[in-house]
């Protein structure tokens, strides 16, 4: 009796042993596993024609002529599809599907060497003012580029006022923000330093050189109750990231920036394939420059990443990545070094491979359950879902 009662106890907690490793392997190893549908919200062109859609950033609160969970989209070319071009920023918004025209500035901004051409670089401050990049072109390819700056706008899209100077040039990648309300401490990274025309080839490879001299930049802020953002101090953290001139995607350069809890700011390489880690870009007073072949600490290369771009926090404390050379995002455990998973969220055929040059902003829904990503070929806010 007793060895058939143990034999049974033997059994219900086998069996339920069973059930807890079954319970254990069909929960989520990643954010990714959850995301099962891609589908069109909207047009991303506005009535003057621009495209390229590239920065996406979702409103935090109510401010101006935006609403909370509105999704803001800058424009990178004009109507004739010349980069470093567009002058707008386009508002979309979910409660009715509709997407309305938020920004357009004037392309010959004065304050602006060399112009306006919108780019990756974009945020809202908790006080409303919006921050975006320009990497301005004449004729579209980096021949003609102008050095940029950083434009503040307020709260009903117009034009307040513009940073510029000799450590801003091409703000090109995601805007990395700590923002305490009454200050701010902002990440940029900046592509556009002794890039000659798409044509000049090295050579040896006779394609475009590789220019050592992107860096991040550090922009601490004052915010005055009501008045405008005061640019207090500049401070280069890293310096000697990758970038080139390229004929069909104006430039190569450091592009996704991620500030963790800790202090770490994860940058994207993209042309050496990698997301590196700098320690205390909050904090540091100097700047971490290259080594073996990178600048910070490596946290992944190769891999599943192919050209990667933008990049942005995802639950589990992960890092999701948009590959430019096709239209695949990859997460990444920071902590483990791991790449976990890649998805195809655009498979257009047309390009080779699939989505090849198409993805570029990414930014969470406000649920934390799913995100918007762009396609720059059809020029389109699109979501990913469960």
């Amino acid at each position: 009796m007793y060895l058939k009662k143990w034999a049974v106890l033997g059994l219900s907690f086998g069996a339920v042993f069973v059930a807890i490793i079954a319970r254990a392997e069909a929960q989520p190893k990643g954010f990714l596993e959850t995301i099962h549908r891609h589908a069109t919200l909207a047009s991303t062109s506005p009535g003057n024609g621009d495209l390229n859609p590239y920065a996406l950033f979702v409103i935090q609160q109510d401010s101006g002529v935006l609403h909370k969970n509105d999704v803001l989209v800058t424009n990178f070319n004009n109507i004739t599809n010349l980069q470093g071009t567009g002058t707008t920023i386009v508002a979309y918004h979910p409660e009715t599907g509709n997407i309305s025209e938020f920004a357009n500035l004037p392309r010959d901004l004065p304050a602006c060497p060399g112009g306006v051409g919108l780019t990756t670089a974009l945020t809202v401050l908790k006080s409303g003012w919006v921050i975006v990049g320009s990497a301005p072109s004449k004729d579209g390819s980096t021949l003609t580029k102008g050095d940029g700056c950083l434009i503040v706008l307020n709260t009903k899209g117009q034009y307040v006022t513009a940073w510029k100077g000799p450590l801003i040039n091409a703000p090109w990648g995601d805007i990395a923000a700590l923002d305490r309300g009454d200050s701010a401490t902002l990440f940029v990274s900046m592509s556009g330093y002794d890039l000659p025309g798409p044509y000049v080839k090295d050579p040896v490879t006779h394609y475009p050189p590789i220019i050592h001299k992107a860096t991040v930049l550090r922009l601490d802020l004052t915010i005055p109750q009501g008045q405008v953002p005061v640019l207090q101090k500049q401070t280069v953290i890293a310096s000697g990231f990758s970038a080139r001139a390229d004929r069909d995607n104006f430039l190569f350069g450091p592009t996704g920036l991620a500030l963790d809890t800790d202090g770490t700011l994860y940058v994207t390489d993209g042309y050496d394939e990698a997301v590196t880690a700098i320690d205390n870009a909050v904090s540091r007073t100097d700047a971490v420059t290259r080594s073996d072949d990178a600048v910070g600490r490596i946290i992944s290369r190769g891999g599943l990443l192919n050209w990667p771009l933008a990049m942005m926090w995802v639950p589990g404390h992960h890092l999701l990545v948009s590959n430019g050379r096709n239209g695949q995002v990859v997460e990444i455990d920071p902590v483990a070094k791991k790449q976990l998973y890649a998805q195809w969220i655009d498979n257009d055929q047309a390009q080779q491979p699939p989505g090849n040059g198409d993805l570029f902003g990414l930014a969470m829904t406000p649920d934390g359950k799913s995100f918007y990503y762009v396609e720059d070929d059809m020029n389109t806010l699109n979501i990913s879902t469960p």
